[in-house]
């Protein structure tokens, strides 16, 4: 029998105090740095026509759909995009998911403008899932439910109860700054500038953040210490730099450049390109990932606007252009045990 999400918070909130486990508070709203737009904001944006992107560029955005993923070999990082905030991240040994979303659709918007850059059929077994937060276009039901119920679900507190009530039995929920460990890899999640809310009645009632991989040093190949960011969805704030003093300086940045207009409403919420790729600099981040782009319909900007925003504020920053990784949907990019080596798709 099915129950509505509601109770099944209630049963995991009683559960947990019966056996001892963690209690997480009901509301997390007091993390907030920037206030929520409220019913008088959303009132405003309808009345100026919502956000209504111009879309004659949708058939533009580079494509290229991998058939399987490239081999990473011993002490490299290989990052494939598959749209929006979805990576395929093999590191450390391990193949990690992050927000993953294979859905053509979900609640709210128009069906996707471009197909999962690697087909479900083609993914190696996963070892770990790591969520940011619950907005539909991070945490899609239908992917996850694709997922063998073992795979550990890292999630953020007070979102483990979603996981538990679909039968994964592998699941940490964190707070920021805390960390769990999965073979050669240590996962710790962050905090981030954002948000959460999945229903009407639901708002803040469990945590939001991003997520730093550091994989262990491979003596092997004497490959460093990797760290790779995962943003999730985040406005622009003093955050960034809080994680990178006290995380070390990150190998590759994965840093949502898109939905940021209109920017009077958007701007508590989401990072514009050139916020982004500040965001780089105060991570201490030598390679910045594009995406949350050139999927879904979620803001007033068009789909390829992001993209050239921010090639545009990454040359002004005076970076050097291999290191942005503007990647089509699909395409993967290596991180070679060798840092001198240059990249590759």
């Amino acid at each position: 029998m099915r129950y509505p999400r509601s109770v099944y918070r209630v049963f995991d909130r009683m559960l947990s105090g019966r056996h001892g486990k963690r209690s997480w508070p009901t509301s997390f709203a007091d993390r907030l740095t920037h206030p929520v737009p409220g019913s008088r904001a959303v009132r405003k944006l309808i009345a100026e026509g919502g956000m209504k992107p111009d879309l004659s560029e949708v058939d533009q955005i580079p494509v290229q759909p991998a058939a399987e993923l490239p081999h990473a070999g011993a002490g490299e990082v290989v990052a494939t995009w598959v749209g929006h905030a979805s990576f395929v991240l093999q590191i450390g040994g391990l193949v990690v998911l992050t927000d993953p979303v294979w859905s053509r659709r979900i609640p709210g918007v128009r069906p996707r403008f471009t197909p999962p850059g690697l087909p479900w059929e083609a993914l190696p077994p996963v070892d770990a899932v790591v969520i940011s937060h619950n907005h539909f276009d991070h945490l899609d039901a239908p992917t996850i439910r694709r997922l063998p119920r073992d795979v550990l679900m890292l999630v953020p507190g007070g979102l483990g109860w979603w996981f538990r009530r679909l039968g994964f039995t592998a699941v940490e929920e964190l707070d920021w700054w805390e960390s769990v460990r999965l073979g050669a890899v240590q996962f710790q999640f962050v905090p981030v500038h954002h948000w959460s809310r999945r229903t009407l009645f639901d708002g803040c009632q469990s945590l939001w953040g991003g997520w730093l991989l550091e994989a262990d040093a491979d003596p092997a190949t004497a490959a460093p210490v990797r760290r790779v960011f995962f943003a999730g969805d985040s406005a622009y704030g003093p955050y960034f730099t809080e994680i990178g003093q006290r995380c070390g300086p990150v190998d590759l940045a994965l840093m949502p450049v898109g939905a940021y207009l209109p920017r009077w409403f958007m701007k508590p919420l989401h990072m514009n390109p050139a916020e982004a790729v500040r965001a780089c600099g105060d991570l201490g981040a030598q390679r910045m990932a594009t995406m949350h782009w050139g999927t879904f319909a979620l803001s007033a900007e068009a789909p390829l606007e992001p993209l050239r925003q921010a090639r545009q504020a990454w040359q002004a920053s005076g970076r050097a252009a291999e290191d942005l990784w503007d990647l089509a949907v699909g395409q993967s990019r290596t991180l070679h045990a060798d840092l001198t080596a240059p990249v590759t798709d």
